[in-house]
């Protein structure tokens, strides 16, 4: 199979796959208790005025004639418009508003995975059977272990309340001091415009949280850099780069992780995807204002349109980022085309 053939075929599958999820979300949505119009009005509004908003809003429409509309608005780009607390606004045009703190965090955070984790998988396999190698993987089972919003907690309460050296919540100590939106990441925008005071409040409020979703991380790459290090340690062309003389770190790094690095770039651009979608519950814990304190917070208004618009840009994300790490392994190794 050439590898246009596996781009397209790629394509196909992914297609099928974003359906079926924003399907099971708008049907999960619609059979579970509550009701958004009562969640957005106070208690004692008339039945009459309930009813009207509920036809205003499409909702008394029988519910496969709404999952029918759905999809068409969503095969237009149209993600529909909020129901609270603010009646009428543009979902696309919050989850834009709110994606540069999340793609923020997330590269942050991943930054921190791919360090601590390849570095402490590298080191462990180089040192196998050793005290290091043991503490290393004992590390990579505990961290992954512990619960993501647990591991903030203790983060914020040793740093910030006890030590005070770190802020525990936020982006940034005041809006003043936010760098002009040219991105809508806060460090890029600090450089970009050398407000470097800005730079240095933004960087505080980002270290908690990045930290915390990067070492949870960090765990996966270490067991996986760990394996793909002792194979490749045991392959012949480490064993003739030694017998020449090279130097021990440089066969260890230039030879031996570089072809263990294929299937670790799988897992990193997987895990990417997962980060931007999965920082729910550090942004929740410290109170960062992405799309994943959003979905939350829009979760309990019964916010439909904005649940399911979050939902699907969010499969839409992990699906580019999966389909783009496929056609970069299929070109860097062939033979899974066939």
């Amino acid at each position: 199979m050439s590898l246009r053939s596996y781009i397209i075929t790629r394509i196909l599958m992914t297609i099928p796959m974003l359906l079926v999820l924003v399907t099971l979300v708008f049907f999960i949505l619609r059979v579970m208790p509550g009701d958004p119009v009562l969640a957005m009005m106070r208690p004692g509004t008339p039945k009459a005025y309930l009813n009207e908003l509920r036809h205003e809003m499409g909702l008394d429409k029988p519910i496969m004639v709404q999952y029918v509309d759905y999809l068409w608005d969503l095969a237009r780009g149209r993600l529909g418009t909020s129901l609270a607390p603010v009646r009428g606004r543009p979902v696309a045009k919050d989850l834009w508003a709110k994606f540069p703190a999340t793609l923020e965090l997330s590269l942050t955070s991943f930054l921190i995975t791919i360090i601590v984790g390849v570095s402490t998988g590298a080191y462990a396999a180089y040192k196998r059977r050793s005290a290091a190698d043991y503490t290393f993987r004992l590390y990579s089972i505990i961290i992954y272990a512990i619960p993501v919003f647990w591991l903030g907690l203790m983060f914020q309460l040793i740093f910030g309340v006890y030590l005070h050296w770190l802020p525990v919540a936020g982006r940034i100590d005041d809006l003043a001091l936010a760098p002009k939106t040219i991105t809508g990441m806060y460090l890029l925008d600090s450089v970009l415009t050398g407000n470097w005071p800005s730079f240095v409040n933004a960087a505080k409020h980002l270290i908690l949280p990045s930290v915390t979703l990067g070492l949870y991380l960090s765990g996966i790459f270490t067991r996986l850099t760990r394996s793909n290090m002792l194979n490749s340690l045991r392959q012949d062309f480490v064993t003739a780069a030694r017998a020449r003389g090279i130097s021990e770190n440089r066969v260890v790094v230039r030879h031996a992780l570089k072809n263990a690095f294929i299937p670790i770039l799988t897992m990193m651009g997987l895990q990417f995807a997962l980060l931007l979608a999965g920082a729910v519950l550090t942004e929740s814990t410290f109170s960062w204002p992405g799309l994943g304190r959003f979905l939350v917070e829009r979760i309990g208004y019964r916010d439909f349109p904005s649940i399911q618009g979050t939902v699907a840009f969010f499969a839409i994300l992990v699906a580019v980022v999966s389909l783009l790490v496929d056609i970069l392994y299929a070109y860097l190794d062939p033979r899974i085309r066939y």
